[in-house]
């Protein structure tokens, strides 16, 4: 359990007393310190929906240990490194963060849609400093923890719980002068007897961007965030049938799909070809005075049955493989990095020392290999590498005590030792 010390008193994180001790010191220059290593770590305290939590400070997730609720690998091993601080800035003294984006939140008329997806080239546009439409839903999927993994989560991730925890990591993200919470629109889970509440909720919230009479100017638009169930021919071109939204669909132009089935064709055969797989989109939508809304742009993004994120059938196998053996770990997430460039597939944090697992695609180039031979010479990380197109899966780094005899120590207990 994690001890935090707030002042001079020491409190657990299940405790109580916790969330009335942060309310206390909200918006003070007292700072709650996670004692997951004997000298401290400060953190920081936000306020979401009327209650309050600890928040890492910017750049601290390294500090933490492994086994800490609050740890994260270097964002150097991420996609995250490229856009921390430039395209994500975040400010601990008021609790938000600040989001640039690099696609629009407005229509203007006659505008072609863009490329979808395209922050994902290796371009120029894409040096960091704007969050793709994809590196934005990996931003959340990341705030919101569904990139880690222990096995005390399975079978406890729905729809349901998705929608949860992403509307509230959308929270206190402000871009172009807005929360990202009231851009953000994500289906509620479908059930028969609630269905009429929950249209009426849906063209609520929908209704405030929806074109008006006599309307001039830019059209505002709203994020998507929805499981694709199916890209359907539509009589004039396309459309997105989302679960849980089979009474709402989403129209796009024929050129529009013609560009995301290219764009995001791995995605797309990953998803079909492997039993249990979810297919997420994120897009940019209108809705006209008529309430039909129309997609601008759009990402895909595919996970395993339990909504952990992979990009290749190799880091399918290896996710299923740590969740079978109840290994602990964190997945790396791609945002606007492109796709050349290498990057974790997964971070052992139930090691002694936090193992970074690399994939080496078959087929990439010298440059790809000089690269991953840099993010591992430079790492302080332990390191694995699987080449599957020369070998069988190397055998996984054994599960360590060494973290938690450490931590028992510090507490003036010795745990039992096995074996």
């Amino acid at each position: 359990m994690t001890t935090y010390r707030i002042g001079e008193e020491l409190i657990e994180k299940g405790s109580n007393q916790l969330e009335r001790m942060l309310a206390a010191i909200h918006g003070s220059r007292i700072r709650p310190v996670c004692l997951c290593r004997p000298a401290g770590i400060e953190m920081y305290v936000v306020r979401l929906e009327g209650r309050y939590f600890i928040k890492r400070m910017p750049n601290t997730g390294g500090d933490h240990d492994p086994s800490c609720a609050s740890y994260e690998p270097p964002a150097e091993l991420s996609g995250l490194g490229q856009v921390l601080g430039t395209a994500i800035v975040e400010n601990p003294d008021i609790g938000t963060t600040t989001l640039k984006l690099q696609f629009s939140l407005t229509k203007a008329s006659g505008r072609a849609a863009p490329t979808p997806g395209e922050g994902a080239s290796d371009s120029v546009r894409t040096d960091g400093t704007r969050l793709s439409i994809r590196a934005l839903l990996h931003f959340l999927w990341d705030q919101a923890g569904f990139q880690k993994w222990s096995p005390a989560m399975h079978g406890k991730r729905n729809w349901s719980v998705l929608r949860k925890y992403l509307l509230q990591a959308s929270r206190h993200k402000n871009t172009k002068g807005s929360e990202l919470a009231d851009l953000l629109y994500i289906p509620e889970p479908f059930s028969l007897e609630r269905k009429e509440g929950i249209a009426q909720r849906r063209t609520a919230q929908l209704s405030r961007i929806a074109e008006g009479h006599g309307q001039t100017g830019a059209r505002k638009l709203m994020v998507l965030i929805a499981e694709v169930k199916e890209l359907a021919p539509s009589r004039n071109g396309y459309k997105l049938i989302a679960k849980h939204l089979s009474d709402f669909h989403f129209l796009m132009n024929p050129d529009l799909h013609k560009r995301l089935v290219k764009r995001f064709d791995l995605e797309i055969s990953l998803s079909a070809s492997i039993e249990g797989t979810h297919l997420v989109a994120i897009a940019t939508f209108g809705v006209n005075k008529a309430g039909v809304a129309s997609i601008e742009e759009m990402g895909l993004m595919v996970t395993t049955d339990s909504w952990i994120p992979f990009e290749s059938l190799p880091e399918k196998n290896l996710i299923d493989k740590l969740s079978r053996d109840e290994r602990r770990f964190i997945k790396g997430l791609r945002y606007n990095l492109a796709d050349t460039r290498p990057l974790a597939a997964a971070v052992l944090t139930d090691t002694h020392v936090p193992t970074v697992m690399y994939i080496h695609p078959p087929g990439a180039g010298e440059e790809y290999a000089i690269a991953l031979a840099e993010l591992v010479d430079g790492s302080k990380t332990a390191s694995w590498i699987w080449h599957p197109d020369q070998e069988e899966m190397p055998p996984l780094p054994q599960v360590e005590t060494a973290n938690a005899f450490a931590r028992e120590s510090h507490k003036g207990r010795v745990p039992q030792q096995t074996g």
